[in-house]
């Protein structure tokens, strides 16, 4: 993970990288590194045929060896679930820290948590093959894992009910025109294209990035006049600092 450029790779492609607590929880860990490292750039991309089918279906019945079903879970307190749901978050949320620009490569299938994944990233590349769905509402649950700002971020609040409840897919040419895809390219494209836009991310001064991360990402929370203030905040800070040359 040393270096400008941080990669991580989903590599459960026996099981389409479907997802566990403890995939989670490697995330987590793997993100608190990144940050640390000085890392500019994140890629998360996935082994085999797609990038990842969701919940480990075994998860819905007494889990999977060392971790807790849904039966169980449910079983908590109040207190224990949401303190366990929000642990489960972490790994979907450091993808949006302002220190890094995260970018998700889809191929193949991303399904539930691994749209949610998707989601996480402040970039989306698909594969041509790409299909997305968010189908937590088709078994009773609702996406609890970070997902629901970014999807009504992105496409807005009917299309982002409409795309929950009905559980539908959303192949990669609809993910390109609705918002959800920054690019869509053929599969066998994908790792290079995924290059190409790291290092035009990486050609950027740093500090400039980050700056205009953090403007965008607040832009939505904020009225025009607000942002227009927070511009000219950021940009004297800009302004000083190439002044002393850092």
């Amino acid at each position: 993970m040393a270096g400008p450029l941080a990669t991580v790779t989903l590599n459960r492609p026996e099981h389409r990288n479907a997802q566990t607590p403890a995939t989670w929880r490697a995330l987590a860990e793997v993100g608190a590194r990144v940050l640390g490292t000085g890392s500019r750039v994140v890629v998360l991309r996935a082994e085999g045929r797609s990038f990842s089918a969701g919940l480990d279906r075994a998860m819905f019945g007494p889990g999977v060896p060392g971790e807790p079903g849904l039966t169980r879970l449910a079983g908590l307190s109040a207190a224990e679930l949401d303190r366990t749901i929000e642990g489960f978050q972490e790994a979907f949320t450091w993808w949006r820290d302002e220190r890094v620009v995260s970018i998700a490569a889809v191929q193949g299938h991303a399904v539930g948590a691994g749209f949610q994944l998707a989601l996480a990233c402040d970039l989306r590349l698909l594969a041509q093959d790409a299909r997305l769905a968010m189908r937590e509402t088709s078994l009773g649950l609702v996406p609890d894992l970070a997902g629901t700002h970014p999807l009504v971020s992105l496409v807005g609040y009917p299309r982002a009910l409409e795309i929950c409840a009905t559980g539908r897919w959303v192949g990669a040419e609809e993910a390109e025109r609705i918002g959800l895809a920054s690019l869509v390219v053929p599969s066998d494209d994908l790792a290079s294209a995924t290059a190409d836009l790291v290092a035009a991310l990486l050609a950027a001064p740093a500090d400039a990035v980050r700056a205009t991360k953090a403007l965008l990402r607040e832009a939505g929370g904020r009225t025009f006049d607000e942002q227009r203030a927070a511009e000219r905040v950021s940009q004297a800070s800009r302004l000083r600092d190439l002044a002393r040359g850092s």
